[in-house]
This record gives C-alpha cells, sequence and structure tokens, in this order.
C-alpha cells in the first residue's frame, strides 16, 4: 500500500503520528508520500522536507505527484475547514479512496459540495471526529435513547466535532436546532431534535476526558462511557479498512448533519438562551 498525505503543512499532530500508525496497523505499507501548502507558519516548526525525513516519508513537490505516486490518500489540515475544498479538490478527483480529516467543511454547503465531487467522481471517500471509533462505543444501542449527555476537553472551534459526532451517531442526523447555554471559558450547548429528544454537551478543561451518558426510555437501563478509550487506535483500523475495501464507513448525511449542528453552535455562542435552527 502506498499512502500520499496532503496537508495545510505537515508538522502538525495528526501528521506527526499517522505515518507510525499506519504502519503499525497496516503491515503492508510501502511508501507514504507527502506535500505541504506551505510552509509552517510558527517559527518551533520545521518545513516539510525536512519534516518527511523525521518521518521516513517521502516529500514531493507537487501535490499532483503525491496523488500520482499513491494507491490511496489521507487530506489533512485538520484545524483548517475552510481550505478542504481547495486542498483536497485533486485527491477527490483521482478516484482513490480519500479521507478528509476533520473539521471536514466550514459549512453543510461545503461539506455536500465535497461529498457530490467525490460521487461525480467515482472517489470513495469519508471523514469522521476519531471519536466515533472509541472502543465500545459503536455497542451502544440506538434504540429507544430518549437523552445523551456529553462531557469532554477543548476550545469550541476546534473540538465540538469531537463532541457532536457521537452525539449523531447514536441519536441520528435529524438535528432541528441548539442552544448555547455556556460561557467562553466553559462553552455548552442543548441540541434539540425533530422528534423532540435532547442532548447536552459541556467543554471542560483537559484534565476531563470525554465521557457520554445516555437514557434510554421505557426504563432500559442507561449507558455509560465515562472515558472514550482507544478512538485512535479504533480511527486507524477504521481508515486502513477503508483503505482496503473502498467501504466508506460513515453515512454522508451524519457528516453533513455533524457540520450542519457545528455551524449552528458556532452561531448560537453569540446569542446565549436561543434557539437557532441547524440548517442543512
Amino acid at each position: 500500500m502506498k499512502i500520499g498525505m496532503i496537508d495545510k503543512y505537515l508538522n502538525e499532530w495528526h501528521a506527526d503520528h499517522l505515518p507510525d500508525w499506519l504502519r503499525e496497523e497496516a503491515g503492508d505499507v510501502e511508501e507514504i508520500y507527502a506535500w505541504e501548502m506551505m510552509p509552517p507558519p510558527e517559527e518551533d516548526r520545521i518545513p516539510g522536507p525536512r519534516w518527511a525525513k523525521e518521518h521516513n516519508v517521502t516529500y514531493c513537490e507537487t501535490e499532483e505527484e503525491v496523488i500520482e505516486k499513491s494507491d490511496v490518500l489521507i487530506v489533512l489540515a485538520p484545524n483548517y475547514p475552510e481550505i478542504h475544498e481547495e486542498l483536497a479538490d485533486k485527491a477527490l478527483r483521482s478516484g482513490k479512496p480519500t479521507y478528509v480529516d476533520k473539521t471536514f467543511a466550514p459549512d453543510p454547503a461545503a461539506a455536500r459540495r465535497l461529498i457530490e465531487k467525490a460521487k461525480a467522481h467515482g472517489t470513495p471517500m469519508f471523514s469522521s471526529s476519531a471519536l466515533r471509533f472509541s472502543e465500545g462505543l459503536a455497542d451502544f444501542d440506538k434504540e429507544g435513547i430518549v437523552n445523551l449527555s456529553m462531557r469532554g476537553p477543548g476550545l469550541l472551534g476546534i473540538y465540538c466535532i469531537h463532541h457532536i459526532e457521537p452525539i449523531i451517531m447514536l441519536m441520528g442526523h435529524e438535528a432541528e436546532d441548539v442552544m448555547f447555554l455556556g460561557t467562553e471559558e466553559c462553552p455548552g450547548y442543548v441540541i434539540r431534535f425533530s422528534d423532540g429528544r435532547f442532548a447536552t454537551s459541556h467543554h471542560l478543561d483537559f484534565k476531563r476526558p470525554f465521557s457520554i451518558h445516555v437514557k434510554y426510555k421505557d426504563g432500559k437501563p442507561a449507558g455509560y462511557m465515562d472515558d472514550c478509550k482507544d478512538f485512535y487506535p479504533g480511527f486507524v483500523t477504521a481508515l486502513v479498512k477503508f483503505f482496503r475495501t473502498k467501504e466508506i464507513p460513515v453515512d454522508p448525511e451524519e457528516t453533513v448533519a455533524v457540520i450542519a449542528v457545528r455551524e449552528a453552535i458556532m452561531k448560537a455562542k453569540d446569542m446565549p438562551g436561543e434557539w437557532v435552527k441547524v440548517v442543512k
């Protein structure tokens, strides 16, 4: 397997770890190619060619070279959804299995454009927060959930994707509106679904693990995950399986819903206590 990595700049946390994780999980990685759109802006980060040497990766001078030489592709820039349409354009036209890192898109319209472009060119593609692949999360029964409570760390704009993804995974993509109830230091919000169900989430400090508590109807025992574990190993396993099978592991409608909820939350934070519609 020959893997291509496309990034805004390569010296970032996801790119720093993926080469070794992928080699260990796949076992048959022949080569990893990489290209960055620009040198890192921070003085303490290293430029792409040097990064590639340190990670035993072949640096390419152009994005086209990465795509041509690779069997499968990863589009990174995890904290820059606003450039994913540009950064993923050629990959999504390639027909080669492509993963686009979180946060997938800045808004649902852009998310749909990316999905439709992949479909038009026969390119298997998915995007997800790694939290979807937490150990044991897939074992939760989705039937009969009436309320879900999520807790975890992180700044709102970057980390809310990790809070929203498990909520949509378990409760479905019919989120209707959101209300922001937190503060700048401790963001919190409510997500209301079209059938009247609710999910809540709070962003705490980085000492707090991600946790999920699920309430069911009709007296069914509640479900608890007090520490979402091994989500990155689970994600890498799912990623390699996707590369081998070309089977998309995440419903695109869920991906659009995640981005739509995120967009609504970012609007709602400027009007706490008011409902903001989720527009897909």
